[in-house]
């Protein structure tokens, strides 16, 4: 008896590739990949197809989407599930396809958040799905793949081992949009409110609150009070060489430099009386040397975090970055899912398989070859949490085969991969102990013996440090006694690598959602990323209620969430705990906002001081003065008054659009609000007008706005949406975007705007054209976000009319 069985990815490409490795003869068709094989002894037929990552987001009701209520009201506020898509595409096509289906299989990634979007998939294709004649429910034909990479083997495994989705993880998710979404829009509210157009200088993105966002930032706040705070304090030194001697006491060789047992001291007349006592002594006698053979250990496996902190400090790339990029790399097969908090291979893990494949490579082959022909000893250490397997090269890659931070974060992953099963480095340290007079000195030495794991990992080598070869008992001819004066200095800013270890250790976030909290905190603008060593330096901040930035405040929330998670918990009832806990502090913040005012104005402008030349007025040819926010002045003309146009931009991937000062004060076009930017303009010739360069209309739900290319936001290019704050940005992959004249989508219901996307040279692609909302391969060049920006229009641009003649 044949069945029919329904699969579902989480993105369009991953259903293509888990397809064409299931059944590679099968018929490949955008969006539902259809093959037959065998299943639980029966022919079955197969339907692959995806959804686009969540099927929902969660908002509140009508009712509470207006800025004018209390924002308290908001910890017990009602909320719904809407649609993600806008277009209602995703719910209908799985409605469509599930009917009289008699499997649903889930693909979905194997976190919480996928589990999460398993049940929102379940919500869809229970319903269609056929009742068999045996009276077997349908959940429990609702079977769950687990996988952790895009190879052969590993979808061949999932698919042999069905499980069932796990719903006490799914509702730990919903636990935690839920509290995000009303404990974060509550303060956020409140504080733009209370804020907006009060000091010229303060930045509306950077009065937002996050209950992840702000236990982070806290940690680089900690570390900017101790700088501030710290008072330096002088020291001295003994900074002492020796050389051997020869027969007649005349130096052989080179000095050696020695360094003081007691290291410094902090009073200046005990270091002077010190180094009198030491001058006086005519010659230095070695009291000991010891040797000993010493280990640096392989590292573990390697996880998320590691990962992201490797991006960070050696490569220079964000850990927002890193992890899109990471999870690029998976899609397309070339690493294991990058979202893992384990370090240690399972017992069935076929390590002399990716080993073997390795051997190929043209960098590391040989390497790889010898170590795999010699044999390894199985890592041991590291952390099994029971999510998925360490993070390991599953494709073999060269430099040419990925393009730039790709190609780097690749090469690492193998590299550490490689390094984790090698041999440990191993060297020998010589020690010297030194005496002159009644103080004691040392100086030391090392031999590499083995390289070891350093050979591949050569960021993580040691040299030889050759020390002269000495003997106890030797007299040495002292070359120099200086007395060296210092100043104890402060910590340095933390770096993202170190952030991401503290939040590591104190439990804030997950190893899926660390980047997106740090990145917040540096897109709004609470810190600023300094120098090759990525420091986080904090912006002009205070705070009120110094627990709402702890992290022990996020972690016993996440704690409580991996009660539910675990089925230790009800849901209804952390969740209503966590809110009443936040609830009051934000009463008290809100009685207090007034101490946080005054802090404010100790530091920032009043909104009528501020103001910079920005740009020429097109009436007496003067400089307009400015509310100083990012801009760029590209020496364009609005065609309607000759004034030059202002490119407002948020950031390189948030909000962007050009605007004409005169413009958006003055709109030349009935039925337009005051603050109108290009991006709203209907004026039919101008080639930034919202005529020539609207794309389709916006995909967040209740939101009326139009999707617009920002043709200023280039090399980093971007639709925004001209009403609410939706971005769609391209990835680094695309080197031009344009709409294509007079063309449209063929779907009838859609009627978007075809767009031309050129690709930069090394991806050796040809040129694009299609619809960004029905041709998945356009799409899947999108990456979609909200920019936390509530009251854009207002603090823009607001140009003082009575300023423009000033100047």
């Amino acid at each position: 008896m044949s069945c029919t069985a329904l699969m579902i990815a989480e993105k369009p490409s991953l259903a293509e590739s888990i397809s064409k490795l299931l059944a590679p003869n099968g018929r490949q068709a955008s969006p539902v990949h259809e093959y037959f094989a065998e299943f639980r002894g029966s022919m079955c037929k197969f339907k692959f197809t995806s959804v686009k990552g969540h099927v929902y987001n969660l908002d509140f009701t009508r009712e509470f989407n207006d800025w004018n209520i209390d924002p308290l009201e908001l910890f017990t506020a009602r909320t719904i599930k809407l649609e993600a898509s806008k277009s209602g595409g995703i719910c209908q096509h799985l409605r469509q396809e599930s009917k009289g289906v008699d499997y649903v299989i889930l693909w979905l990634d194997c976190d919480r958040e996928g589990e999460n979007i398993c049940f929102e998939v379940i919500k869809n294709v229970r319903e269609g799905m056929k009742r068999l004649p045996d009276g077997r429910p349908k959940d429990s034909r609702i079977l769950r793949a687990k996988f952790s990479a895009i190879t052969a083997t590993d979808i061949r495994r999932a698919m042999n081992n069905l499980t069932f989705p796990n719903e006490n993880e799914s509702l730990a998710v919903d636990a935690r949009q839920e509290f995000d979404l009303k404990v974060g829009c509550a303060f956020t509210r409140f504080q733009t409110k209370f804020f907006n157009q009060k000091y010229g200088n303060l930045d509306s993105s950077v009065i937002s609150y996050g209950p992840c966002q702000t236990p982070t930032l806290s940690f680089c706040v900690s570390r900017h009070d101790q700088i501030k705070s710290f008072s330096p304090e002088p020291f001295w030194t003994l900074s002492v060489s020796v050389a051997k001697q020869g027969t007649n006491g005349e130096q052989c060789g080179s000095e050696i430099h020695l360094s003081w047992e007691k290291a410094r001291v902090f009073d200046k007349h005990a270091a002077t009386t010190i180094q009198s006592m030491v001058r006086k002594c005519k010659e230095a006698k070695v009291i000991s040397i010891s040797s000993e053979k010493k280990t640096k250990g392989r590292p573990h496996a390697l996880n998320t975090v590691e990962l992201l902190k490797f991006g960070s400090s050696n490569l220079g790339i964000g850990p927002h970055e890193t992890m899109l990029i990471a999870e690029r790399l998976y899609t397309q097969g070339y690493i294991s899912y990058p979202r893992t908090e384990t370090t240690t291979y399972p017992k069935n893990f076929d390590i002399k398989s990716v080993l073997k494949d390795q051997s190929r490579h043209d960098l590391w082959g040989l390497y790889a070859k010898e170590l795999f022909e010699k044999g390894f000893e199985w890592p041991t250490g590291g952390n099994d949490v029971g999510d998925h397997p360490p993070i390991t090269p599953m494709r073999v890659a060269n430099e040419g085969d990925l393009s730039g931070d790709s190609w780097r974060i690749y090469n690492y992953v193998t590299r550490h991969f490689i390094g984790s099963i090698s041999p440990n480095l191993k060297y020998q340290k010589t020690n010297a102990i030194i005496k002159i007079g009644d103080e004691t000195f040392e100086c030391s030495g090392i031999r590499v013996l083995q390289p070891g794991f350093s050979t591949i990992m050569h960021w993580r080598s040691m040299s030889d440090q050759i020390l002269q070869e000495l003997h106890k008992d030797e007299i040495l001819k002292i070359t120099n006694v200086k007395l060296v004066e210092g100043q104890t200095s402060p910590p340095d800013y933390l770096t993202e690598s170190e952030v991401i270890s503290l939040m590591e250790k104190h439990g804030i976030g997950t190893d899926a959602s660390i980047p997106a909290h740090i990145n917040n905190i540096c897109q709004r603008n609470y810190v600023t990323v300094q120098s090759s060593a990525r420091r986080l330096v904090p912006t002009n901040l205070e705070k009120i209620d110094p627990e709402l930035s702890l992290p022990t405040m996020r972690s016993e929330v996440e704690k409580q969430l991996n009660y539910i998670a675990l089925g230790r918990a009800k849901q209804s009832e952390v969740l209503e705990h966590c809110l009443n806990l936040f609830a009051a502090k934000f009463k008290y913040f809100r009685d207090n906002v007034a101490q946080m005012d005054e802090l404010f104005e100790a530091t920032f402008s009043p909104l009528a001081s501020t103001g910079k030349i920005l740009t020429k007025c097109g009436n007496c040819k003067r400089y307009l003065k400015y509310i100083a926010l990012k801009y760029d002045y590209k020496g364009l003309q609005c065609p309607l008054d000759g004034f030059g146009l202002v490119s407002f931009s948020t950031g390189s991937k948030d909000i962007g659009y050009p605007l004409c000062p005169n413009c958006y004060n003055n709109p030349p076009f009935e039925n337009i609000k005051k603050g109108m930017g290009c991006n709203r303009c209907p004026h039919p010739t101008c080639e930034h007008s919202l005529t020539n360069n609207e794309v389709c209309s916006c995909q967040v739900n209740s939101c009326n706005g139009q999707m617009v290319l920002d043709a200023t936001s280039a090399p980093k290019w971007k639709l925004s949406c001209n009403v609410c704050n939706f971005v769609s940005v391209f990835t680094d992959l695309v080197k031009g975007v344009s709409i294509s004249k007079d063309e449209y989508c063929e779907n009838e219901e859609c009627n978007s705007c075809v767009l031309k996307i050129e690709f930069r040279e090394n991806q050796n692609k040809k040129p694009l054209k299609g619809c960004i909302l029905c041709e998945d391969e356009i799409a899947e060049l999108l990456e979609n976000k909200e920019v936390m920006v509530e009251v854009v229009a207002e603090v823009v641009a607001t140009i003082e009319e009575e300023n423009i003649s000033k100047f």
